[in-house]
């Protein structure tokens, strides 16, 4: 009989990648519509990559390996 396999959450599979030092990459937010109103350098600074909070970081972890 073999074993069950471990899914990953499909949500945070889209949304979040584990860097090999082992943090949490995401993207920034408030950067999909309304954008005619927001400045140039506010949407430029939204581009980047950001990392998630290690407060965080326990939760999103459960969701990788369950």
């Amino acid at each position: 009989m073999s074993k069950q396999k471990v899914k990953i959450h499909s949500g945070a599979k889209k949304r979040f990648i584990i860097t090999a030092s082992g943090k949490i990459k995401r993207k920034n937010a408030f950067k999909r519509h309304i954008l005619t109103k927001k400045t140039s350098k506010r949407k430029m600074n939204l581009t980047g990559v950001a990392y998630i909070h290690f407060s965080d970081a326990k939760n999103v972890r459960q969701l990788f390996f369950q």
